[in-house]
């Protein structure tokens, strides 16, 4: 009888077991599936950092490469340095150019200085010249009234000489009947006598005065001609002054030269933007660097991410601001702490589903894939790790999101 019990109730512990373990793994499974869901992850993931090529901005050989290749430099250490003699030489030429117009600009504004005191001599010579014009004009002025005066003085030398000597022919008759004396008759011909050398005299003022005013005419006109010929040395002496305007415009022209010259010397010495690891260096010293052209490559150390490809069912759950835990393949037990910067919103389409795109309507491919694969969609997590840790660019990683608070709408 008690055995009989004992296998009813291992039989009926079976039947519970039996049930229990389905049971079990279908909660565990439907808790993974809510977990993954909720706090997405995947093994789909890299190391990524930014990074730039380092191109010399002048040619030249290299005489420096203070850098080895994979080694680690800080913000402001010299990279290589590519000969600086024909830079130097340009920026002495540069200055030396400046210079010399310098020198040439001084020299013309003594030139002009001394054109200037001409054309204030020629001025000087111009209002002399008018002066002596004004002087004459009035000299012509004083003959001519002299003139007038003269004739005022011929004329009553006239009237005198012809009163005189209607007086003298009055009283020279009475003689013979001595009505007069002979006395009176001497007077009145002594009388006609002056009048007649006064008249002479008269006229030979006015003779006199109008020989002084063909004179002061002359001067004029000369004095004319010296004003008119001083205003022609005036202009002349004007037009002839230099400007320093063709010198002076070639100063900025200089001076770029030389900023030029200095840009180019100073990029003969290559620094470090900022902390890297440098990387592809496959040259060595003396090789000829060309501008533009990539010497090596620096890693920006500075700030890590891992790029992680999550389904696109999955970015629902994530945003911008999440926490993340990262581990890299190659130190798989340590684990880093992450923050989500950005969340994709593009990838390259595939040219199996939708075409491709160019000019007109888009080429659909006839073809039809029964498993429809979810697309992929990157997301940058920014690695809060010291800048001094390992990373190397594109290894592997993994990356697991934690809860975290709903992303805020706008």
């Amino acid at each position: 009888m008690p055995r009989t019990d004992d296998a009813g109730q291992r039989k009926h512990w079976g039947r519970i077991v039996s049930v229990a373990i389905p049971a079990a793994a279908l909660i565990t499974g439907l808790i993974v599936i809510d977990e993954t869901a909720r706090y997405p992850r995947t093994d789909d993931a890299e190391v990524f950092a930014n990074f730039i090529g380092i191109a010399p901005q002048v040619d030249g050989p290299i005489t420096t490469l203070a850098v080895e290749d994979n080694a680690f430099v800080k913000q402001g250490g010299l990279l290589f340095e590519i000969d600086p003699r024909p830079y130097e030489y340009a920026l002495e030429q540069a200055r030396s150019d400046l210079n010399t117009l310098e020198g040439q600009i001084v020299d013309e504004t003594r030139t002009i200085a001394s054109q200037q005191s001409a054309v204030d001599a020629a001025r000087a010579n111009t209002d002399s010249a008018a002066a002596n014009v004004n002087r004459a004009a009035a000299a012509v002025n004083e003959a001519q009234a002299n003139v007038a005066s003269a004739q005022a003085q011929l004329d009553r030398a006239q009237a005198e000489l012809l009163y005189q000597s209607n007086n003298f022919h009055r009283i020279e008759p009475l003689l013979a009947k001595e009505f007069v004396t002979v006395d009176q008759v001497d007077q009145a011909r002594t009388a006609v006598t002056a009048g007649q050398q006064a008249v002479d005299q008269a006229r030979s003022q006015v003779d006199l005065a109008e020989a002084q005013v063909l004179s002061a005419k002359a001067q004029y006109e000369q004095a004319k001609a010296s004003m008119q010929q001083s205003h022609a040395q005036l202009d002349q002496s004007q037009h002839s002054v230099l400007t320093l305007e063709p010198l002076t415009a070639q100063r900025e022209g200089k001076a770029a030269v030389i900023r030029t010259a200095e840009y180019n010397l100073n990029n003969c010495r290559v620094y470090a933007p900022f902390d890297a690891r440098v990387t592809n260096l496959t040259i060595s010293q003396g090789a000829y660097a060309h501008t533009g052209q990539q010497v090596f490559t620096l890693i920006d150390t500075r700030v890590w991410w891992a790029v992680a490809n999550f389904r696109e069912t999955q970015l629902k759950h994530i945003h911008p601001g999440m926490h993340a835990d990262v581990y890299v393949l190659s130190r798989p037990n340590v684990r880093y702490d992450g923050v989500v910067d950005s969340v994709g919103f593009g990838v390259q389409p595939d040219a199996t589903l939708v075409g491709s795109f160019s000019p007109g309507l888009p080429d659909v491919q006839r073809t039809l894939n029964w498993v429809h694969l979810a697309t992929r969609y990157p997301v940058r997590v920014r690695i809060l790790a010291p800048e001094s840790e390992p990373f190397r660019l594109s290894e592997s990683a993994s990356v697991v999101m934690r809860p975290g608070p709903p992303p805020r709408t706008q």
